[in-house]
């Protein structure tokens, strides 16, 4: 991971991490690539941690052992202490962006009990931002959005109860592929939560580009040559997901350097057309 985000940081890219990353070791890791780069911004979050921070929040008081023990928490008191050691784990006074991570795994099938755990959990980023900890907050989701336990105008509209008017929720990030679609086909049909973003002026984080690192394995050549002839199925799937219209940044989950340049050169190549994108989608929905 290091080789990489020294790419990416030289390169001026936004770098995405969070406190379970890496078995628990990636900010630390990140740490001397920020300090390198000060310019390079940065994207971290509160919401899962690993075993090992379990305890450390149960001992400096934040969580309680049957807390901990879910591996996953929107607490005010975790979100705000959480967002405390990601400063000092990262090394920056202030990050650019903190995102709660996966809140819907807080209280599944009940969206009253999400909404207000949300709200709570925004009011402490709002407190971050005040104090000049944080630029801005937002939500990265894996199914939250596509299942509607919570819709943009709802993330506004919570912000907005937490903030007391004026908020700092800037940007949502969800996953975007050719897997994962309904994104692309909604788009590009002018609804779905894309275009609300855009509509808020919202930063849109398109995440696991390549589905895990599977998708490469399920586009042949023959497709990749449909998306744009020379590319590679790797290289196809990611320059897709960055012409999805609304998407802002393409999150790449780079092993090495050249993995790094590979998916950096397709996210530099000419956007896609909407009706390049409409037929590869259509091509893929076919049985």
């Amino acid at each position: 991971m290091p080789e990489a985000a020294v790419r990416a940081a030289a390169s001026g890219a936004w770098i995405d991490t969070a406190p379970n990353y890496a078995t628990g070791q990636a900010q630390t890791l990140l740490s001397p690539v920020l300090a390198a780069h000060p310019h390079v911004r940065i994207s971290t979050k509160a919401g899962f941690f690993t075993a090992a921070t379990g305890t450390d929040a149960v001992n400096d008081g934040v969580l309680t052992e049957d807390q901990a023990a879910a591996g996953h928490s929107l607490a005010p008191d975790y979100v705000r202490w959480q967002t405390g050691r990601n400063r000092a784990q990262l090394g920056r006074d202030r990050l650019d962006l903190v995102l709660l991570h996966n809140p819907e795994r807080a209280h599944p099938g009940d969206r009253p009990a999400l909404h207000r755990a949300m709200r709570d959990a925004f009011v402490v980023l709002e407190e971050a931002v005040a104090a000049g900890h944080v630029t801005g907050y937002g939500v990265a989701t894996w199914a939250g959005l596509e299942k509607e336990a919570f819709t943009v105008a709802e993330l506004l509209a919570l912000a907005a109860e937490a903030a007391g008017g004026q908020h700092h929720l800037v940007a949502i990030q969800l996953p975007v592929s050719l897997v994962m679609m309904t994104p692309i086909v909604q788009a590009l049909h002018g609804h779905g939560p894309l275009p609300a973003a855009v509509d808020a002026g919202l930063r849109v984080m398109a995440s696991a580009p390549l589905h895990g690192g599977e998708l490469p394995g399920m586009v042949d050549q023959e497709l990749a040559d449909l998306i744009r002839p020379g590319l590679t199925p790797a290289q196809a799937g990611v320059l897709a997901v960055a012409s999805c219209p609304g998407a802002t940044d393409v999150l790449l989950a780079a092993s090495s350097a050249p993995h790094w340049k590979e998916a950096a050169d397709a996210v530099a190549q000419p956007a896609l057309t909407a009706a390049k994108l409409r037929e590869i989608t259509g091509v893929l929905a076919s049985p």
